[in-house]
């Protein structure tokens, strides 16, 4: 059996009552919205900004440099500024913009713990895999177009704080995943059936499904248990903890009784979760060695109706992940846009 049969079964255990899994198409129609997204004139930071004065939502975006300008801001100076503009009329440059874009190289644990974490801004840490040896290897990448192509930021390091690069920068490319000898034979989880059992598949067909499917939502591999599997928990020695998520209360408790807490994620284009928070209230870092991610945040007090979308699904419309963010979040800013937030 090869990989399109290991990938059907797959596909008819995870969503049975669906029958075609290309029916939208977006094999052909996502890339123009990938590259628009992903494109050098493109900002691919936004957000929705309450005006205090109007009381109506705007959306706003910025590039990468311009939200690295802005990671020294904290909660006290965005109050003060967003006062100023209300009162002066400002410039748009003084208020507030999420996420933050700090860089590994430059940004101590405790820098971050106390102006960041502990005032619980969403943050963007670049280069966290690469450790101290990226700081040898050219010269700083400066666009967005040159990030999704996997390049390095290059910068100065502190000798104060020297971190290794994880050897998962060079193991985990899918030419050497699928040609790796403890790996490649391995099931991994790839989604789970309605009764809730989990759904496997070789690493090596997984791979071969990754590089050739076409479907509008594929399925991708999210593993919580490869650390139980005598070759597949050598994941662990390929990757360290960084620095600023040493802290774990429920180490505590234990490994035999602590819940899930660390994953191994492997997904074509096109593939992701919906729209969720994490179990029992926690809170999960996520490193991405290749390829791109696109996220979404909402505040907390933000109605579960509002974020989810239902409303704005229309009959016969899927609310997968992929058509979450082409589709459902679109018409929830536009929403929010043309009734006042």
């Amino acid at each position: 059996m090869g990989w399109e049969e290991k990938a059907a079964k797959a596909k008819k255990g995870h969503r049975p009552s669906l029958k075609n899994w290309e029916r939208d198409g977006l094999y052909e129609k996502f890339p123009p919205f990938a590259e628009f997204l992903l494109s050098p004139s493109t900002n691919p930071y936004s957000s929705l900004k309450i005006d205090s004065r109007t009381g109506r939502a705007e959306e706003r975006s910025w590039s990468l440099e311009r939200a690295r300008q802005k990671r020294a801001m904290s909660p006290p100076s965005f109050k003060l500024q967003a006062m100023q503009l209300d009162n002066d009329g400002s410039s748009e440059e003084t208020t507030p913009m999420y996420p933050i874009v700090l860089d590994a190289k430059d940004t101590p644990p405790g820098v971050f713990h106390e102006q960041y974490e502990a005032k619980v801004i969403p943050c963007v840490i670049r280069n966290v895999p690469y450790g101290d040896s990226s700081s040898t290897s050219g010269n700083r990448a400066t666009t967005f177009d040159e990030e999704k192509k996997d390049c390095d930021d290059n910068t100065a390091i502190s000798p104060s704080r020297i971190q290794k690069e994880w050897p998962a920068v060079h193991r985990w490319s899918l030419d050497k995943l699928i040609n790796d000898p403890d790996l490649s034979e391995r099931g991994f989880k790839c989604g789970e059936d309605d009764d809730g059992y989990t759904i496997r598949m070789k690493l090596r067909y997984f791979i071969e499904y990754l590089q050739h499917n076409k479907d509008d939502s594929p399925l991708y591999i999210f593993d919580a248990t490869f650390d139980e599997d005598k070759f597949a928990k050598r994941l662990l020695e390929d990757y360290t903890v960084p620095d600023y998520f040493s802290e774990d209360l429920f180490g505590l408790i234990g490994e035999s009784k602590r819940p899930p807490y660390r994953w191994f994620l492997v997904g074509p284009c096109r593939s992701g979760t919906t729209v969720h928070i994490d179990p029992l209230g926690t809170s999960a870092w996520n490193t991405l060695l290749f390829g791109v991610k696109r996220w979404v945040l909402f505040p907390p007090h933000v109605p579960k109706s509002v974020v989810k979308g239902r409303k704005l699904i229309l009959p016969g419309e899927d609310d997968e992940a992929i058509h979450y963010f082409t589709t459902i979040l679109p018409r929830i800013k536009r929403r929010a846009v043309t009734s006042g937030g």
